[in-house]
C-alpha cells in the first residue's frame, strides 16, 4: 500500500506517498489472457535482458502506437483515403500497423513481469504504465477508423459516430480505474485482450483484401463497419461495464468499498462526464461544423484531455486520496465552447480550436514530464534505467 508523506508538485497535484510496501492489487479473469496470452508473455519476458528498465519497454510500446497513428495521419489526415475514388493508404502501412499494434500489446503485457524479474516495481512504473495506457486508449480507435473513412457511403463512418465510439472506449478505460478508486483492486477488463488481438487481425486483413472489400456488404446487407462498431460498443457495454458494476456491488455488499459515501465514490466520474458533455455541445452546435472540418484533430484533443483527467484519477487511487472535483482544463473549455456555439468566435473558431488542442497537448506532456521527474527524484531512481540516483 502507498502511505506516508504526501509529495505535492508545483501544479498542485498529489503524486505519491513515501512508501510502496505492497504489490499492486490486480485481478485478471479473462480466459483469453489466463489460458493463452499469459503463457506467451511468460516466454517472451525471459528473453528481455535484465539490464533493460521496465519503463523503457512501456515507452517503446507507446512510441510504436504513436508512430502508427502519425503514419496514418500522413496518408489520411481527413479520414478520406479509404473512401471510394480516393487514393488508398499503401498496404505496407497496414502491415506496419498490425506489427506495431501487436508488439506494443506484448510490451505492455510484459513490462510488469519484467519489473518483478528485476525487482524494480515502483509507483513510478505503475503511474507511467497506466498513464500512457490512458493516452493510447484514444489512439487505438482513432487509428483504426482510417480503415473505413468518412467518404465511403454506407460502408463509411460519420464523424459523429467516430466521436461517440471514442467517448465510449475512453469511458470504458476510465471505469477500470474508477473501480480501483472504490475497491482498491484493479480488475483488468476482458475487452482489452480481445480488442488488441482483433485490431491486429483487422489491420492484417485490410492489407490482404484491401479497403475496397469493406465497401461491399458482407451478409444481410451488413458492412464491416457495422460489425466493427457493434464489436467495439458491445465489448464496452456488454462486457466491461457489467463487470465493473458487479465488482462495485460486490464490494458494497461485503462492506469493502474505500469511499464513505456515494458522492465520494462517484467523484472521479464528474470531470470526464463534464468533458464529454461540453465537447458534445460543441459538436452539436458548432457554427463551422468543427468536428467535420477537423475530425482527426478533434478526436486527438478529446483523447489528450481525457488522458490528463484520467491520470489525476489514477494518482488519487494510487495514493488513496480524494479525487479533485473539477479538472482545471474544464474552465478554459467552458469559455471556449460558450464562445464558439454563441458565434462570438466567428471565423476564428477553427484557429482557436487548433490553438486549444496544441495547448492541451503541451500541458499534458508537461504534466507527465513533471510527474516523472518528481517521482524519480523522490524514489531515488531513474525513469529509463535500473541504476539508482546518487544522493544529493
Amino acid at each position: 500500500m502507498i502511505r506516508g508523506i504526501v509529495v505535492v508538485n508545483n501544479l498542485g497535484g498529489i503524486f505519491l506517498r513515501s512508501e510502496y510496501e505492497k504489490k499492486r492489487s490486480a485481478v485478471d479473469t479473462n480466459p483469453l489472457s489466463m489460458y493463452v496470452m499469459q503463457h506467451l508473455w511468460n516466454k517472451i519476458v525471459k528473453v528481455v535482458p535484465l539490464w533493460i528498465a521496465p519503463n523503457l519497454l512501456t515507452f517503446v510500446g507507446f512510441l510504436m502506437i504513436l508512430w502508427n497513428y502519425l503514419l496514418l495521419c500522413f496518408y489520411d489526415w481527413g479520414y478520406t483515403a479509404s473512401g471510394i475514388g480516393y487514393q488508398h493508404i499503401p498496404n505496407w502501412v497496414w502491415i506496419s500497423a498490425a506489427l506495431g499494434n501487436f508488439l506494443a500489446y506484448a510490451l505492455d503485457s510484459i513490462d510488469g513481469k519484467h519489473a518483478r524479474r528485476t525487482q524494480s516495481s515502483s509507483p513510478l512504473g505503475e503511474l507511467f504504465d497506466h498513464g500512457l495506457d490512458s493516452w493510447t486508449a484514444s489512439i487505438f480507435p482513432i487509428s483504426i477508423f482510417s480503415i473505413f473513412g468518412c467518404n465511403s457511403g454506407d460502408s463509411g463512418l460519420a464523424a459523429t459516430t467516430m466521436y461517440s465510439v471514442t467517448c465510449i472506449v475512453l469511458f470504458t478505460f476510465m471505469l477500470s480505474h474508477w473501480e480501483k478508486y472504490n475497491t482498491g483492486v484493479l480488475f483488468l477488463p476482458w475487452a482489452y485482450d480481445i480488442s488488441q488481438m482483433s485490431m491486429s487481425v483487422l489491420y492484417i486483413l485490410t492489407a490482404v483484401v484491401g479497403v475496397d472489400t469493406f465497401h461491399k456488404p458482407l451478409v444481410f446487407n451488413f458492412y464491416m463497419t457495422h460489425i466493427l462498431i457493434t464489436f467495439l460498443v458491445g465489448c464496452s457495454l456488454l462486457i466491461s461495464v457489467p463487470q465493473t458494476v458487479h465488482n462495485i456491488f460486490r464490494g458494497y455488499n461485503q462492506k469493502t468499498l474505500l469511499k464513505p459515501s456515494l458522492y465520494e465514490g462517484l467523484l472521479p466520474l464528474l470531470s470526464p462526464s463534464l468533458l464529454c458533455f461540453l465537447l458534445s455541445i460543441w459538436v452539436a452546435y458548432s457554427p463551422c461544423g468543427i468536428l467535420e472540418k477537423q475530425p482527426r484533430l478533434f478526436l486527438w484533443m478529446l483523447g489528450v484531455t481525457f488522458s490528463n483527467v484520467t491520470c489525476r484519477v489514477i494518482i488519487s487511487q494510487m495514493t488513496n486520496t480524494r479525487c479533485e472535483v473539477f479538472h482545471w482544463m474544464l474552465f478554459p473549455l467552458i469559455l471556449l465552447v460558450g464562445a464558439a456555439v454563441s458565434g462570438l468566435l466567428g471565423q476564428v473558431e477553427e484557429i482557436t480550436f487548433i490553438a486549444f488542442t496544441l495547448l492541451t497537448t503541451a500541458a499534458h506532456v508537461h504534466y507527465g514530464v513533471c510527474v516523472g521527474k518528481q517521482l524519480s527524484k523522490h524514489l531515488n531512481i531513474y525513469v529509463f534505467s535500473l541504476r539508482k540516483r546518487e544522493d544529493i
